[in-house]
């Protein structure tokens, strides 16, 4: 059993950070509902390519365990429903920016007077005060805003984004995580209460050593591509057949690269004896070390490397990593049985619990296929708005 069996969701989530959160809820075992526009969808049911069997791998992704709900929250009937749902739930998660669900009915201090357990999880790309508040926030907008393109690429180069929206899982994370700890306190002091989860609040967050940097010394970090600014070597580097990346990040971890590299008077000259020596003298060093990598190939490193107990591994292409030894052994790959897209492999769960597994148990849904369903049991209706009419629909 899961989790967090028994525990109902309200989503009124789309695109990433959201519907990442609702997920991880999901695999817990929480029934999660998620109210969708009738005949659009979540907006990443149509980003691609790729389809499959019509469906957006982007929505695949994110929306495992859900059931889908077909409401106009435009309409008096579907705010209604909605309601009625949000009544008979334990937390919502909403992605809206600030405002909208309070002008649907649906905010939290709507909600709350009447239904004092409610955990009201409310995520927005600047949070629900403040001068940004009304600004659309998109992870790769945050992203800029918020410092991590600057310091991301390369020192000649212009700024990049991380080449997936970690701004997005980061704040799924944060409300995943701030969700758990309001069911902790609800179940101790039987109190609800409002969560405020920001991309940009997550993004800062997400800057720890750099931010520290800065506030405290008043450095400002500058791109290094795949370098480190405070340890050396702890990069990527050309071998004789690919790329590797190579982190030794102590004097200990260092004399065993030098050795391996078959250099072990290294460790012991002055220039590169220290980490804060190597960092000074960055330039000398990185030379010295991808001339010899350069004369062998990654496998033949990566296997030399791992015996001095060096952190190393191959620059991977996504075909390489779901084929390697440690990917394969871990079991996470599932496949699930998509009613049109038919079966497709999903990456599962991150973390093995002893007693109350996360699972992939339901695939995601097609655009308002628990319309009848969840309606029929929790908004007491015999017809659906924007969908439909129940005796008219199937079963």
């Amino acid at each position: 059993m899961g989790a967090l069996t028994d525990i109902r969701v309200a989503d009124f989530t789309r695109v990433v950070s959201g519907p990442y959160c609702t997920m991880l809820l999901g695999d817990l075992a929480a029934e999660v509902i998620k109210v969708e526009e009738p005949d659009r969808g979540d907006d990443t049911r149509s980003w691609g390519p790729p389809f499959v069997g019509g469906e957006s791998t982007y929505f695949l992704s994110v929306n495992r365990n859900k059931k889908s709900v077909c409401l106009d929250l435009r309409s008096d009937e579907g705010r209604a429903q909605a309601r009625q749902i949000v009544l008979q739930s334990d937390i919502v998660v909403e992605n809206f920016r600030p405002g909208v669900m309070d002008r649907l009915g649906l905010g939290y201090e709507a909600l709350s007077g009447i239904h004092p357990r409610l955990i009201y999880c409310a995520i927005s790309g600047y949070g629900q005060e403040g001068p940004y508040r009304d600004r659309a926030g998109y992870d790769v907008v945050v992203q800029a805003l918020g410092g991590l393109m600057g310091i991301t690429g390369t020192p000649d180069g212009p700024p990049v984004k991380t080449g997936v929206a970690l701004i997005d899982l980061a704040a799924g994370l944060y409300a995943f995580s701030s969700i758990l700890a309001a069911l902790y306190h609800r179940e101790r002091t039987g109190q609800g209460q409002r969560l405020d989860v920001s991309l940009l609040s997550a993004q800062l967050a997400t800057l720890i050593n750099v931010a520290s940097a800065y506030l405290v010394a008043g450095a400002l970090p500058v791109p290094l591509g795949s370098a480190h600014a405070s340890i050396v070597p702890y990069q990527v580097f050309q071998a004789a057949d690919g790329y590797i990346m190579v982190g030794a990040a102590n004097d200990k971890l260092f004399s065993g690269l030098c050795a391996a590299l078959g250099h072990a008077e290294w460790a012991m000259d002055p220039r590169f004896s220290t980490n804060a020596a190597r960092v000074h003298h960055r330039g000398q060093l990185l030379v010295l070390i991808e001339a010899v990598l350069r004369t062998a190939t990654v496998a033949t490193w990566v296997e030399r490397l791992a015996a001095t107990q060096v952190a190393v591994a191959p620059v991977n292409t996504m075909d390489q990593v779901f084929a390697d030894p440690q990917v394969v052994h871990s079991q996470q790959v599932v496949t699930v049985a998509h009613p049109t897209a038919g079966d497709v492999k999903l990456v599962g769960p991150a973390v093995n619990y002893s007693l109350t597994p996360a699972e992939v148990m339901a695939p995601p849904p097609t655009l308002g296929q628990h319309t009848v369903e969840v309606l029929r049991e929790l908004a007491g209706t015999r017809s659906v708005a924007g969908a439909p009419a129940l005796d008219n629909a199937p079963v």
